[in-house]
């Protein structure tokens, strides 16, 4: 029976099946739920925009967006975003997607974060991002009807998700401060982690081994 919610159909593959039962069990609640809704906005968005992403591989990008924040994913020396995008990666050309499709997810996690350029890109990308700024910020509310995001919501409950949402991103980045460099991300650490300094791009450049 075809899965459809908010009038977006969840594509019926194996590949997007087996992400939705790895994510289950490998991430948390708040991630998986949040996961579904990026995908679920970031279609609705596509629709009203005229974008055309290949479904499966915007489900793919949305499903494995944030997995780079948890454990067995996370690497200490690289930015979580590029965890995931390894992830997902290695996820489609295990099971034998192109080189080229492998590559669109890679792009549409890594760039998730990354204000003014994912818009610019292709449309799963463009449309990844918009999922992840709906459910993070409420970025295009305003746009969607308000009973499609009802829908969304009751099949995917937002709970406390402001607050673990924000503990999340502490919890995933704090054991490595310096991948947030020039990220938003070290916004959540400047908050929440006593003693954490963010590095400038001014000091870098004054206190660079040069003598002007």
């Amino acid at each position: 029976m075809t899965d459809i919610i908010a009038g977006v159909e969840i594509p019926e593959t194996s590949a997007v099946a087996e992400a939705t039962s790895h994510l289950r069990e490998t991430t948390t609640p708040l991630i998986f739920h949040h996961s579904r809704r990026v995908f679920l906005f970031a279609s609705l968005h596509a629709r009203e925009l005229g974008l055309q992403p290949d479904p499966e591989l915007l489900y793919i990008s949305a499903m494995f967006h944030d997995t780079g924040l948890l454990t067995p994913f996370s690497e200490e020396e690289q930015r979580f975003e590029l965890d995931g995008a390894d992830h997902a990666r290695k996820f489609l050309l295990d099971r034998g997607f192109p080189k080229s499709a492998a590559e669109v997810v890679w792009t549409a996690i890594a760039l998730h974060t990354t204000p003014g350029i994912p818009g610019r890109m292709g449309p799963e990308i463009a449309a990844t991002n918009y999922g992840v700024l709906t459910d993070a910020v409420g970025w295009g509310l305003d746009g969607l009807e308000g009973e499609q995001v009802d829908e969304i919501v009751a099949a995917h409950p937002r709970g406390n998700f402001k607050k673990e949402f924000v503990q999340a991103f502490v919890e995933g980045l704090k054991d490595r401060p310096d991948t947030t460099y020039g990220t938003i991300n070290a916004d959540y650490l400047e908050r929440f982690v006593p003693g954490f300094h963010r590095t400038s791009v001014i000091e870098r450049i004054t206190d660079a081994p040069w003598s002007q």
